[in-house]
């Protein structure tokens, strides 16, 4: 079977690496093959799969990736010693690449230990606590409603609750809204719903029903079940999230420090015409008094 070559950013990595002289084993490395006397090592795998799966077909997992990957890297080494043999890499073209991707390395492993060290479970739990704190409070309304095409539907419709029938038994005879079972809508917020709808909901009291709303999907007949003030997710249910904001602002905070040291200079900026005239404001000065 062929084995197209994986992805360039890949190749492009692990040529680095082994131009760092970072793909040496170390001791504790598992030697899975050999390439005229050159280890391929568990570690030279978890490069590859790092690097490369993400540009695999999915279908390919388990051994069938294995294979693949240390296929890959066979043909890496041979390709990269025949490469250096034809002194591919003493090019300004070649240097100037390896040096791209060596401060891009870098930056990648600065901010990977930033990640590490950044979210901790103080910092994760003082940023929940800080959220939480700022939250504005937020009205929700539980309700159900039955949608209907015409007015006068509307109207039989709440003909029929008002005689005592069962909301979730006539919603599930009647309403044209599959996505509500018995009508039930759960919690929401004003935004949620379209203005005609939240108007007419956040204005009841809980066990009232209304006259019929027209929306644009139709008409409705709604009945508001309860009323609370919208809760702040447990921290378990929000962690993982907090984790990734608190990683992204100390990296965004780090290149910000960075920057505000540096001296920046931008050539990249187009000039403006030699002939421009600057823009002007079309009122005419107040004279002065």
């Amino acid at each position: 079977m062929s084995r197209p070559f994986a992805p360039r950013r890949a190749v492009s990595a692990l040529a680095l690496a082994a131009a760092l002289g970072l793909a040496a084993a170390p001791a504790f490395a598992k030697v899975l093959a050999k390439v005229d006397g050159v280890e391929i090592t568990d570690e030279d795998m978890a490069m590859a799969l790092e690097e490369v799966a993400p540009g695999l077909p999915p279908q390919i997992q388990g051994k069938a990736r294995d294979a693949y990957l240390m296929d890959y890297l066979i043909d890496s080494k041979l390709v990269a010693r025949k490469a250096a043999a034809d002194k591919l890499g003493d090019s300004v073209e070649f240097k100037k690449k390896l040096e791209f991707l060596r401060e891009k390395v870098l930056m990648e492993t600065e901010l990977g230990r930033i990640a590490k060290t950044a979210a901790t479970d103080e910092a994760i739990k003082k940023t929940y606590e800080e959220a939480k704190t700022n939250q504005k409070p937020e009205e929700e309304v539980r309700a159900r409603h039955i949608l209907v095409e015409k007015e006068e539907d509307a109207k039989a419709v709440l003909k029929r609750l008002q005689a005592g029938e069962d909301f979730a038994k006539v919603a599930k005879e009647v309403s044209k809204d599959p996505g509500s079972e018995g009508g039930d809508l759960g919690w929401f917020t004003k935004e949620r719903m379209v203005p005609e709808f939240s108007a007419a909901a956040f204005k009841m009291t809980p066990g009232q029903m209304s006259d019929p709303v027209k929306s644009q999907f139709g008409w409705h007949v709604i009945k508001v079940e309860e009323k609370r003030q919208r809760p702040f997710p447990e921290m378990t249910q929000v962690k993982d999230q907090i984790a990734r904001y608190v990683v992204q602002k100390a990296q965004s905070e780090l290149v910000l420090k960075l920057r505000d040291g540096a001296k920046i200079e931008r050539f990249d900026q187009p000039e403006a015409p030699a002939n421009a005239v600057p823009k002007t404001d079309d009122k005419k000065p107040e004279p002065k008094k």
